[in-house]
C-alpha cells in the first residue's frame, strides 16, 4: 500500500506560480510512475505531467513550458512547479503513484488550485 498526501494548492492570480508537493509513504519501492492529474468542474480527470522511475517526463500540451514535475531520489516526494498560471488551470490536482506489474494506482485526496483575479 502507498499513502499520498498533497499540499501547496491555493488561490493565485493569473500569471502567478504555485508549487504542489505530494508526500508518499508505504511501499514506494515498487512504484514505476509518479504523476499529477487534474479535474476541473464538469470535466474528466486529465493527466498533467508524469515522471518515470528512470526520470523520463511527459507533459500535457496545455502545460508544456509552464509546469515542471520533479521528484526526490527516494521517490518519497513528487513536486509540480506551476508557473504562468491561467484561469483554465483551475482544478483539483491529484497526485498519482502507479505500479505497472501488475497495474495498481494510488491516489491522493487532491488539492484545490484556483487561478483568478
Amino acid at each position: 500500500q502507498v499513502q499520498l498526501v498533497e499540499s501547496g494548492g491555493g488561490l493565485v492570480q493569473p500569471g502567478g506560480s504555485l508549487r504542489l508537493s505530494c508526500a508518499a509513504s508505504g511501499s514506494i519501492f515498487s512504484i514505476d510512475i509518479m504523476a499529477w492529474y487534474r479535474q476541473a468542474p464538469e470535466k474528466q480527470r486529465e493527466l498533467v505531467a508524469r515522471v518515470t522511475r528512470g526520470g523520463l517526463t511527459n507533459y500535457a500540451d496545455s502545460v508544456k513550458g509552464r509546469f515542471t514535475i520533479s521528484r526526490d531520489s527516494t521517490k518519497s516526494t513528487v513536486y509540480l512547479q506551476m508557473n504562468s498560471l491561467k484561469p483554465e488551470d483551475t482544478a483539483i490536482y491529484y497526485c498519482n503513484y502507479k505500479r505497472t506489474m501488475p497495474i495498481v494506482d494510488y491516489w491522493g485526496q487532491g488539492t484545490q488550485v484556483t487561478v483568478s483575479s
